[in-house]
């Protein structure tokens, strides 16, 4: 049996009783402290660090008599990162002193900034960090440490997306809690993008309830995707690259002309998302964006929601953009003037959804924008 201190996200109670696999009253967990360290924010992700600061002193969560089960849990939450466990002396509130094991990351090389606050963490963060931990865990003995490793980033951008769905109001006629019954939820695919099935009653329109359904869905997170347009010289700009998915389809032409478009990141705003992807994929700078809309490209069987922009910009200067070679892109442009666009568009020329979505719109606006800069 051994003691360990949490000091990060895993004091989040709701969090580490997903990771042990049993509700806090199954094990004993008491408020703790660690003299001559802290615990500071990581630049750029959403998890914590713990630095050697003499003086400091930083509250924890002090979890007794965890057996081997509960130390391989937690080695498969841990995935992608490199620890070494330490031994040091913790205090309870009513002076108690135990000596405990703790996690300190191995060679740590990010770059840190302010002290980390717990409670507003768990504001901005707690309901997003805990949706990813289900998945994690959801993969314990079916996946290595490893592989893993290689999917947190796309575990945690699902889990943005979910918690900004979230927000968002219930239908007033269909409760949830009441229309819908989950009778298992199975995730049965994970590598960059995600599969989860769930087995399910929904309540029809005549107020009964259907028969148990089985269902699936192809699950990416949020997307921004933004239509350049240059208001001064009138002239959209399109990228192509490769699409396997439309290649593994069947198509005999995935070399897609599309938007610029991108995953939105775990605390990354649509429209930083945009202006980002802009100027990766194309070169170029938008100088202010236009909101299209927000739609589910494909809701009978994908739960990727997509932001819709059009990106008002000057092409004087487009840079070679390209993509980015880490992620396996290889993308070129083309800058067409708006009539030859539409042209394409009425013809059926272009295929990608959000491109044709962002083009019906700026067909609407467009008197607007180039009114704007005259």
């Amino acid at each position: 049996m051994i003691d360990l201190f949490f000091y990060g996200t895993l004091r989040h109670v709701p969090a580490l009783e997903c990771v042990l696999g049993r509700p806090a009253s199954d094990f004993e967990a008491v408020a703790a402290f660690l003299d001559d360290y802290e615990v500071r924010e990581v630049v750029g992700h959403v998890f914590p660090t713990i630095c050697h600061a003499p003086g400091a002193r930083i509250e924890g969560l002090l979890v007794r008599d965890l057996d081997a089960e509960d130390l391989e849990s937690l080695a498969h939450y841990e995935a992608g990162f490199s620890c070494d466990i330490e031994t040091c002396q913790v205090k309870t509130s009513n002076g108690d002193t135990f000596d405990v094991q703790v996690f300190f990351p191995e060679n740590p090389s990010w770059e840190t900034k302010g002290v980390w606050n717990f409670e507003q963490w768990k504001t901005d963060w707690g309901a997003l960090n805990l949706r990813a931990t289900e998945e994690v865990m959801a993969w314990k003995g079916r996946r290595t440490p490893e592989q893993m490793a290689m999917s947190l980033n796309a575990i945690r951008n699902r889990a943005s997306a979910w918690a900004a769905l979230q927000q968002n109001d219930e239908h007033p006629d269909h409760p949830l809690d009441r229309d819908v019954i989950v009778h298992a939820h199975k995730r049965e695919y994970i590598n960059y993008f995600a599969m989860d099935e769930m087995d399910l009653q929904y309540r029809r329109f005549d107020g009964t309830m259907s028969e148990v359904i089985n269902r699936g869905a192809f699950l990416v997170g949020r997307a921004a995707a933004v239509l350049p347009y240059d208001p001064w010289r009138d002239e959209v700009l399109l990228i192509q690259q490769f699409r396997a998915s439309i290649f593994i389809a069947g198509d005999k032409q995935p070399w897609l002309w599309e938007t610029v478009a991108g995953v939105i990141d775990a605390g990354e705003s649509p429209e930083d998302t945009a202006v980002r992807e802009a100027q990766e994929e194309a070169g170029i700078h938008i100088k202010h964006l236009e909101p299209v809309a927000g739609t589910f490209p494909s809701s009978g069987s994908m739960g990727e929601f997509v932001h819709h922009f059009v990106g008002v910009g000057s092409f004087e200067q487009v840079a070679t953009g390209g993509g980015l070679a880490s992620e396996g892109e290889d993308i070129r442009h083309r800058v067409l003037s708006f009539d030859s666009f539409m042209e394409g568009i009425d013809a059926g020329k272009y295929r990608d959804g959000p491109l044709v979505t962002c083009a019906l719109w700026l067909s609407r606006h467009r008197e607007r924008l180039r009114g704007l800069v005259k």
